[in-house]
């Protein structure tokens, strides 16, 4: 076994784009589901896990689109499989096909890369001056809430917890509420905690959605609200996505499902855009691009920046072909 990846990261999470990886369906969302016991399963542990990997590695697999419409499609993988959306991937993604001449490029301007994924059809706004990019604009699918003020007992006391979809559903809450911050100091607990909620609400009636595919909580959204800026609200979140995976960014698809609910809320006017950082403090802004009959079209800008290139390879006699996980 032998691929060769081009690694990305956007505001700190890693991205690693893989072509030429063997995929079957009609579409990328059949593509997703025949994947998880299919050949490109095998290489998706082979390159997200240890020893070539770790357990909070993404990454995509470059498939054929739906139909013309599209650049190209994506299947998005980490740890424990595939997933249905991706912001802070689709974001290096706009980059990476504007760099390598996939979607043709212009100097000063805006070059607009069409992506299919599992959720739907999405697109990297690419914005470009003196022949650099500069910032990416993901335009996600129509995000909306689900379900708000569940009340849910956890091992940290009974919190309110709404559900809103992104692309994949969350499910979000302030971090106060389970008596922590959204800061490195917590972040074992943070995934305690996320994990707890994700899956004592995956099978919720509010997470069923009418395309099964898309139905299961993805992952926890904790939130520390940090006041106003000039331009709108300003937060500090962690997604605590998959099964314990922290998103180091302040994840793409969380944030457009973020302001889903802060427009159902009246927290953040059509003039206005979200400033939501991450963990680690790096940032994205948002904001709603278009209503929808049930919610919002949101857009979030963030940056990717290339890490390198590698080429993983199977040696002879490894006894570790698919990995290992300690988490």
């Amino acid at each position: 076994m032998r691929w060769s990846t081009e690694d990305w990261h956007t505001a700190g999470e890693p991205f690693r784009i893989v072509e030429g990886v063997p995929t079957e369906g009609v579409d990328v969302a059949s593509r997703r589901v025949n994947a998880l016991t299919g050949p490109a399963d095998d290489v998706r542990r082979f390159l997200c896990l240890e020893p070539r990997g770790h357990d909070d590695m993404y990454g995509g697999f470059i498939t054929p689109p739906d139909d013309d419409g599209a650049d190209f499609g994506v299947l998005f993988w980490h740890k424990d499989g595939f997933s249905t959306a991706c912001g802070h991937g689709t974001i290096a993604l706009g980059a990476w096909a504007v760099r390598t001449g996939r979607v043709s490029r212009v100097d000063d301007g805006e070059a607009i890369v069409t992506i299919d994924v599992p959720s739907g059809r999405v697109q990297a706004r690419v914005q470009r001056s003196g022949g650099r990019t500069r910032s990416v604009v993901f335009r996600n699918v129509e995000s909306r809430v689900l379900a708000r003020g569940i009340l849910l007992p956890t091992s940290r006391g009974t919190v309110s917890v709404d559900l809103i979809f992104g692309g994949a559903v969350y499910a979000t809450l302030p971090a106060a509420s389970v008596g922590l911050t959204v800061r490195p100091d917590d972040t074992a607990e943070l995934i305690r905690i996320g994990r707890e909620i994700k899956w004592a609400l995956d099978e919720h009636p509010a997470a069923r959605l009418d395309d099964d595919r898309l139905s299961g909580v993805y992952g926890t959204i904790l939130v520390d609200d940090l006041g106003r800026t000039e331009t709108g609200p300003w937060q500090r979140n962690v997604t605590v996505f998959a099964d314990g995976e922290v998103d180091r960014s302040p994840c793409g698809s969380g944030t457009a499902a973020r302001v889903a609910l802060l427009s159902a809320s009246g927290q953040l006017a059509d003039h206005e855009q979200l400033t939501h950082d991450s963990l680690i403090g790096t940032r994205f802004t948002a904001r709603v691009a278009a209503h929808t009959a049930h919610g919002v079209i949101p857009e979030v800008t963030g940056m990717a920046h290339r890490v390198g290139a590698s080429t993983f390879e199977l040696d002879e006699g490894d006894p570790l072909p698919q990995g290992f996980s300690l988490r």
